[in-house]
């Protein structure tokens, strides 16, 4: 094409941006997140959860403000090119990648673990990798086709994980079970798994990305951001009560809820859970697909990236090189056996992706003349949570993040060479 590349379709509406927040937000962790609470704090686990939705909702409510304000893809990275300029922007985005690349190959092997409980060959090392490598390309191609047909695919996966989770709290209210009584936990004990709490509400903020493929983000963003948030820490809520209902397993693992399943349905439900699990990873995959190519396609129109990465398909309208570029990283980082050294960094690279996107807010409205004291009180109280957060990192995760940090400001700069810094015209 020669040119400016011709704008993806706007054609994901209200229920479209709610199959990508939840789907961002609710993977493996899950089916593991009952039983480490529990055995936590007992049972005030359910409240504790609920707690945490509350205490999460500042970031929330941060990005739901500034999403009001922008219709162009790229989320964080327009946040913080407008505040701060490109540079900042430029890291929001590339911490955000960085971290979806990696959770896309470490998310896909959990998948296929579990479903190597009932298709035992998936053991073999080889036979692990070169599944997951296949799961991850076929996801690539179906989500060059049209963004229409990826949620449209994603919200029948969203289904198949969720069914057994209700199916077990049906098990849960109808069966002859009964939770305990709530017992006020010790401080101690609430401090060793709160940032579990923080962990179980990341990826919420990846719906903000594709604004420029929805309908009406500027309306929309802001409530589909606060209300899937309210809906999934129910939704947690009510599973950990149920895991208690039913009796829960000593063991805090991941498979302590298909105990439970099994206790209440049997094997049927033990089959049930560990299919749940593995449809809730794929579809938490699949989002990811969906969301982390329109980064980068965010940061080339904002002249971050060489201009490649913006091209749409003619046939598609996908942003199709950008897809394709991260479903080869993710293939990669599938088959290197080392990407697990990753991990831990790339949560703090998202984390980074949060301290921005939070400074961002109040430096916007104080610049447009009108700073809001309350939202600039809420921005600093996100800003607090994730700076806090990531104290707890260790030594290791700080080393290989400062790796990957200089890794993208050399790209950074490599990219901007020649280029000339536009101002995002569109924020109101």
């Amino acid at each position: 094409m020669d040119g400016k590349p011709i704008a993806p379709p706007r054609t994901v509406g209200f229920a479209g941006m709610s199959l990508l927040q939840i789907n961002g937000m609710i993977g493996s962790g899950i089916f593991a997140l009952p039983a480490v609470l529990v055995a936590g704090v007992g049972s005030f686990a359910p409240v504790l959860m609920l707690l945490g939705g509350v205490l999460f909702l500042p970031l929330a409510l941060v990005f739901a403000w500034l999403a009001a304000r922008f219709e162009m893809s790229g989320g964080p990275v327009l946040y913080g090119k407008t505040a701060f300029g490109s540079f900042a922007g430029f890291q929001a985005g590339w911490g955000r990648y960085v971290s979806g690349s990696v959770a896309m190959a470490a998310n896909t092997h959990v998948m296929v673990a579990y479903f190597a409980a009932i298709f035992p060959v998936l053991q073999d090392p080889f036979w692990s990798t070169v599944t997951a490598v296949a799961v991850i390309a076929a996801l690539t191609i179906i989500n060059l086709f049209s963004m229409r047909g990826s949620v449209n695919a994603l919200g029948g996966l969203t289904a198949l994980k969720l069914v057994p989770l209700a199916i077990l709290i049906g098990a849960a209210l109808l069966g002859n079970f009964g939770a305990p009584e709530i017992v006020l936990p010790e401080f101690s004990q609430v401090e060793t798994v709160v940032l579990l709490l923080f962990y179980a509400f990341i990826g919420f903020e990846g719906v903000t990305v594709p604004a420029g493929e929805l309908k009406n983000p500027k309306r929309d963003l802001p409530r589909v951001l606060v209300t899937v948030l309210a809906g999934v820490t129910v939704l947690y809520a009510i599973i950990i009560w149920a895991y208690l209902a039913i009796g829960a397993s000593p063991n805090a693992d991941e498979s302590a809820l298909a105990a439970s399943a099994q206790a209440a349905l049997g094997d049927l439900g033990t089959l049930m859970i560990v299919l749940g699990a593995g449809f809730s990873i794929l579809a938490n995959s699949f989002s990811g697909v969906v969301v982390v190519p329109r980064m980068a396609y965010g940061m080339a129109q904002q002249g971050m990236l060489p201009e490649w990465f913006e091209r749409i398909h003619p046939r598609f309208l996908t942003p199709a090189n950008a897809i394709l570029f991260y479903g080869a990283a993710s293939c990669l980082f599938a088959m290197w056996g080392g990407f697990l050294v990753l991990a831990a960094a790339s949560t703090l690279s998202r984390l980074l992706t949060y301290v921005i996107t939070a400074a961002a807010l109040p430096v916007i409205e104080k610049r447009e003349g009108h700073l809001n004291p309350f939202r600039a009180f809420v921005a600093l109280l996100a800003l607090a949570a994730s700076v806090w957060i990531s104290s707890h990192a260790s030594e290791e995760a700080w080393t290989i993040f400062g790796i990957l940090l200089a890794v993208g400001t050399l790209l950074y700069f490599v990219a901007r060479r020649g280029s000339v810094d536009e101002p995002i015209a569109e924020s109101s």
